[in-house]
């Protein structure tokens, strides 16, 4: 069989769906992780990172978790913020089912879809996102080159990468690649670089 990657579009894996107990938007729920997807076990380093020192959501607007995996993201901003629209992206089916699934449990509205079927012209005031590095440069900067053009005036991506995976040139080339926006590091914590992306 070939071995699953949390970016597998359809991981050939059985799910073996279990069940997680994690603190999101400061309250204690309980979710479903799987196998073949990423950080299964619960939430990880990295996500921890930025949701811990990225400043809390706006009340209202349209936010994009990218990459979310089962969905500690997405469903943070949808449980802080009830009056936002928030979308789920990820290419992998079955992370986006268990985005479903959790939202539907706890009760807040999030929308998971695949890259290709979010509506072209949707723009973004919040984009949060732990990016897959290990997909490589290519794939991660033809990401980069999609989503951060979609932020909306005024609109704020942040970005967690380790430190020892590359953030730091991820940083500079993202400095270089989209000159019309305002890049910078507000926080580096346990091997993390979070990595904000603005629009003026």
């Amino acid at each position: 069989m070939p071995q699953d990657h949390y970016f597998s579009a359809e991981p050939a894996s059985p799910a073996e769906l279990r069940e997680r107990d994690v603190v999101l938007a400061g309250r204690p729920v309980t979710v479903q992780t799987a196998a073949g997807i990423f950080s299964p076990d619960g939430i990880d380093k990295g996500t921890a990172v930025l949701l811990k020192h990225a400043p809390e959501p706006p009340a209202t607007g349209t936010f994009l978790d990218l990459g979310s995996g089962w969905g500690p993201m997405a469903l943070t901003l949808a449980l802080h913020s009830p009056a936002a629209t928030v979308h789920a992206v990820d290419v992998n089916q079955r992370a986006l089912d268990l985005v479903r699934r959790n939202a539907a449990v706890l009760g807040c509205a999030v929308t998971a879809l695949a890259p290709e079927d979010v509506p072209e012209h949707t723009a973004y005031d919040l984009i949060w996102s732990n990016p897959p590095i290990r997909v490589g440069k290519a794939v991660l900067h033809g990401m980069m080159r999609t989503w951060l053009p979609r932020l909306a005036a005024g609109g704020e991506a942040w970005l967690v990468v380790q430190k020892n995976l590359g953030a730091d040139s991820l940083l500079r080339w993202l400095t270089t690649e989209f000159p019309d926006l305002v890049v910078d590091r507000p926080a580096t914590s346990g091997g993390f670089r979070l990595i904000r992306v603005a629009r003026p």
